[in-house]
Parts: structure tokens; sequence; C-alpha cells
């Protein structure tokens, strides 16, 4: 399988991430051990997870998914054969998840890696991201923390996930002004429905610096799958909260080209949205998670579709933000 860089870091993965945010959530342990052997039996190396996962469950405490996936490292012996990536910021030591905000100072990145490490049942992790940007943290200070971990041995590369345009750039440069290993990953929200908040600024930075992209919601928590048509389909499902501001006439457009797409070549909805995202400029693998290895087979199969132009355009037309565009 072919594998994109993952910006600077030395480090390249497949064009697909698992997201590990359902582990030990909607997905149960053996669920999760068999989509977990089954995505690196196909070829797939990037498996992201966070701290945090799942501390907005109640009885919860965050780390679940974490600990799920080292169990299955030890079960499994397949370290070797992923590249593995977590997340640090969420303050979930917070017992009350509305007050649960963000803290990158260094004495919680220091702690946070190591619960990660033990957690993970791992030396070392292969992609370290700050979970969310921490205004009150001063990025030298960050960024500093960040390096030692890197110098210790104990992450291999860094990375941004929810980082506005001007705050990556200035991390960019404060890392080349310090001699610091940089962010060479950001993980945005970006997908066929979520599109200006990543292409109007980030992209062209990304891309201007050399950036990995591993976008997340890339089927925008599952609508792009097509099994939310109507509000009550959204009853009884553990994401269905999220999806009603899709439940509009552009979100509607969107998956109808999806689904002509899908009839004309053969594939899923799921399929078409990935691939779509595997085609765009500075993208390096969209992240989407799987409750079962029936969902998976959707996911991975984006790998091998090539999108034509007349799919892609048509695509274009549909998601556009603009209205002139859509004319």
């Amino acid at each position: 399988m072919n594998k994109r860089e993952l910006g600077r870091s030395g480090l390249s993965v497949a064009p697909l991430a698992l997201g590990g945010n359902v582990f030990g959530w909607t997905a149960d342990e053996k669920s999760s051990f068999a989509v977990l052997d089954a995505f690196v039996d196909a070829g797939f190396d990037l498996i992201d997870t966070a701290d945090c996962y799942s501390f907005w469950v109640p009885g919860h405490r965050g780390g679940e998914s974490e600990e799920v996936i080292g169990r299955w490292l030890a079960r499994s012996g397949k370290r070797g054969k992923i590249t593995l990536a977590t997340k640090v910021g969420i303050d979930f030591r917070e017992p009350d998840i509305k007050k649960a905000g963000v803290c990158l100072k260094p004495a919680r990145i220091v702690e946070a890696v190591e619960g990660s490490l033990k957690r993970l049942r791992t030396d070392r992790i292969d992609l370290y991201q700050a979970h969310r940007d921490d205004p009150d943290v001063p990025l030298d200070d960050a960024l500093e923390a960040f390096a030692r971990l890197v110098r210790d041995g104990k992450v291999r590369a860094l990375g941004a996930s929810n980082y506005e345009a001007p705050r990556l750039s200035a991390a960019l440069a404060a890392s080349a002004r310090l001699d610091l290993p940089r962010f060479e990953c950001l993980q945005p929200c970006y997908n066929l429905y979520d599109r200006s908040g990543f292409e109007a600024e980030l992209q062209p930075l990304c891309e201007r610096e050399g950036i990995a992209v591993i976008p997340y919601y890339s089927l925008a928590s599952g609508f792009l799958t097509g099994k939310y048509r109507a509000d009550a389909d959204r009853a009884g499902k553990a994401r269905g909260g999220h999806v009603e501001r899709f439940l509009n006439e552009r979100g509607f457009r969107i998956l109808a080209a999806l689904d002509a797409a899908a009839a004309a070549l053969g594939a899923k909805p799921a399929s078409i949205a990935l691939a779509w995202l595997m085609a765009r400029p500075g993208v390096t693998a969209p992240i989407a998670s799987a409750t079962n290895v029936a969902q998976l087979a959707d996911l991975t199969a984006a790998a091998e579709l090539t999108l034509p132009p007349e799919t892609l355009a048509a695509l274009e037309r549909a998601s556009s933000e603009t209205p002139a565009a859509r004319s």
C-alpha cells in the first residue's frame, strides 16, 4: 500500500487512520480487538486516540480507549506494525464534564504522557498531539515540554489538533526560533460538509509548511454514511445529537451526490466520502472509526477507490458553501 509522509517527521502512514474514540464506549473490548486486528491485517497502520476518551460517558473517567488499545497491543504483539497517535490537553481530571477545560501546562504534559504510556502499554508514542490550543499557556513553554518528551525518546513526532491558522503559524515560528521539534501534523475537523474552516486558511498553511493533515469527523459523525436522513434516524443513537445540524437542504444535496457516486462506482457512500478526502490537496489520512468489522470494510475500501473527475466535480458542486458556485 502506498504510504504518505507525516510531515517532515520521517514517519509515513497508509492513507486512512482508525479513530479510537469508540473503543470502550460504543465498541466493547471484543469488538474493538476485532476492528483493530482487521485494520492492521488489511495493511493500514495509523491508530489515533486521546487520553480523555471516553470521559463523557457516565461512569467513565477517561483513558478507556487507551486502555483497550494497550490490552490489544499486549495480546496481539502488533506494536511494530502500527503508528500510534494519542493526544493531551483536555483536562478530563475535572469530574464535572461541563467544567472540563484545556490544559497544556508543562507539568500537565509531563504527567499526561506517563499516564498514556502506561495505559497503552508501550515505551513510546509515535505521534503526540496537543488536543486543543491552550491560550493561557505561552507557546514557548508548551513546546519546550513537548521537546523534552522527544529528547527523552518517549515521543517520536508532535502534532496539533483544533488549532486555528494564526496559532499554528505562531507555534511553527516559535519552534524555528527556539530550535525545537515542530508540530508535523494537524488534526482539524474536515469533511464534505465542514469545509471552509480548514480550506480557507489552514489548508494553504499546511501545504506551504509541509504539515501532514489527518482530519477528524471525516464522516460527519456518521451522517455521510447515509444512515441519518431524518430526525427519526437519530433516536437512540450515541451520536444522534451531533448530526442534527446536517439535516438541511445542503446536507441532503451532499447525500444525493454521494448516493449517485456510490451507485455509479459500486461503492458505499462512506467509501466515497473518505475517497474524496484522500484526494484533497494536503490531506494525509482521514480519521474514521468503526464499531465492527463490517463497518470497517466500508472505510478501508476507500483506499482502493479513484474518483473520476466527473464524480469529484459533482461532489464539489453539492458540497459548496457558496450559492454562486452551486448554480
